[in-house]
């Protein structure tokens, strides 16, 4: 049983073949699925994927790129939607400071607003963070987003970083690049983390993993992710999926 705790099964690259694949990687044992919105268009579609299907759940939340998008009334929309059962965090929400796609400030401004949200709600957040660590923490720090905790998504910090949200009652979640040639630094995060804090995630469709790297990422390829983080913790790959599965209940407050 596997908890894919990050995927985009809204994205227009699964439209040929979505409902055919979703239900062949449940039978495959992939246990859940949680599809976290990113535009304002995605908000509906994950709502939409997890009343349709049993294992897949729903997390609501504005990317950085569309931070110049968002304002009240998107704010009033997530509330809203939020109250459906199955959705069970706010996100992907955070800072990408990579592209740039929207103003750094406006992009500081909304994350402060959605995890100001998420507090209001009681729901965790799912924190996306890219060459923006300094900014991502300071704002986790001062929102006292640890009453809500939550994910850090992809996780691309050093080890020291990873420890330190522990703190902050984060969960680190390991994607596709820790089976790439150059994941040094993410091969030290899985050896420092513990295992009760660690979490496993595609981000389908991006990010996939060796030896599919380039292709179209799905949640069967979590194998390939869940052995290498048993080789390098030396356990068993039933451990890390038992481990990381249990990790993703907690978190989203699941039975």
């Amino acid at each position: 049983m596997i908890f894919d705790t990050h995927a985009h099964y809204d994205d227009e690259r699964f439209d040929e073949d979505r409902d055919t694949l979703l239900k062949q990687l449940h039978q495959e044992g992939i246990s859940y699925i949680l599809n976290a919105s990113a535009s304002p268009e995605s908000l509906e579609d994950s709502i939409e994927l997890s009343e349709k299907y049993p294992f897949i759940y729903a997390a609501l939340g504005i990317h950085p790129h569309d931070a110049d998008k968002m304002n009240e009334d998107l704010i009033d929309k997530i509330r809203v939607l939020s109250k459906k059962d199955k959705v069970v965090a706010i996100g992907e929400i955070g800072l990408d400071y990579y592209y740039d796609n929207s103003p750094r400030d406006t992009q500081k401004y909304w994350f402060e607003r959605q995890i100001e949200l998420a507090k209001e709600l009681k729901l965790p957040i799912i924190i996306h963070d890219r060459d923006a660590h300094e900014d991502t923490v300071n704002i986790l720090k001062k929102t006292d987003a640890g009453q809500v905790g939550g994910i850090f998504h992809c996780f691309s910090g050093s080890a020291q970083m990873a420890l330190d949200m522990i703190k902050l009652n984060m969960y680190i979640s390991i994607g596709g690049p820790v089976t790439f040639k150059n994941a040094r630094k993410t091969i030290e995060v899985v050896q420092a983390v513990p295992l009760e804090k660690l979490l496993v995630e595609t981000d389908s469709p991006y990010l996939s993993p060796e030896p599919f790297r380039g292709k179209r990422n799905n949640s069967g390829y979590l194998v390939h992710i869940i052995r290498k983080i048993a080789e390098i913790k030396g356990i068993s790959e039933s451990e890390v999926a038992e481990a990381t599965l249990a990790n993703a209940k907690k978190v989203f407050r699941l039975k």
